[in-house]
């Protein structure tokens, strides 16, 4: 091991290390600085041990100490875990100054009747708002961005025909409870010549193009104990919100996707 020795130009200390018979090596010692910020670094990294978590430990990790977090369930429910980026993340979304602002609203809202949030522009702005977020995260899926729905499996919101009621409380209601609508099967209860008796009664309650003696023998069907629709669609076809019957009358189509217009060229 070389010894060190000192330069006999600059009197500098070097490490004793010759190479290319004249290259050598200072001796130099490192900076106070940067040694006291090199020690503070494993001072740093042992307390963030200790305080968060960190080692693995037969399993699991160690928790950390003093530094728990407190937020709600989607329950509505305390709860109190160690110090994660999830738990960061949901308290401060629960806690920050734009939750707390919505929080006031939200409270606003739910304590006012739908009259007066329409009435008033700055809680129906902010219901427009906050609600279309949280259609785009829960409802978009089935009845896509818009609200247009998909025929035959789930209803367009943009219209205005209501399976279930369009009052607050019945919306509302269906939101909370969800709803299953039942149409029975006749496949095996009519004939195919009864079928198509019962498809043409069904366009022309809406005015579309049907044959006149196909829909007249349908009406029988319709309102009689052979098909008993009525039971549900009414006498008068109209549909009833408690069953979630359609309303035939009109010209929307939640199930069979029927245009007007081909209809007409049929």
């Amino acid at each position: 091991m070389a010894k060190p020795v000192k330069d006999p130009l600059t009197g500098a200390e070097t490490t004793g290390h010759v190479w290319d018979d004249d290259l050598q090596e200072f001796n130099n010692p490192l900076p106070r600085w940067w040694l006291w910020t090199f020690y503070a670094t494993f001072v740093f990294a042992f307390v963030y041990w200790i305080i968060y978590p960190s080692w693995p430990f037969f399993g699991s990790y160690t928790r950390g100490v003093g530094n728990s977090i407190s937020y709600k369930t989607d329950a509505g429910e305390e709860k109190t875990t160690h110090w994660n980026t999830r738990a960061l993340l949901a308290s401060e979304l629960q806690t920050g100054p734009t939750a707390m602002r919505q929080q006031e609203y939200l409270a606003k809202v739910a304590a006012a009747p739908y009259e007066q949030i329409v009435e008033n522009s700055d809680m129906s702005a902010f219901v427009r708002s906050y609600g279309r977020g949280i259609f785009g995260d829960y409802c978009a899926a089935c009845h896509q961005a818009g609200g247009q729905g998909v025929p035959g499996l789930f209803p367009n919101l943009v219209d205005d025909d209501w399976l279930w009621g369009s009052a607050p409380e019945q919306i509302e209601y269906t939101i909370v409870h969800g709803r299953n609508g039942f149409m029975p099967a006749f496949r095996e209860t009519f004939n195919d010549q009864q079928l198509d008796q019962v498809a043409n009664y069904v366009l022309s309650l809406s005015g579309l193009a049907a044959d006149p003696a196909q829909a007249s023998q349908g009406e029988l069907i319709f309102n009689g104990e052979t098909g008993g629709c009525y039971y549900c669609h009414t006498k008068d076809a109209t549909g009833m919100y408690s069953q979630g019957a359609a309303n035939l009358t009109d010209k929307i189509w939640t199930v069979a996707g029927v245009s007007p217009r081909q209809s007409e060229e049929k």
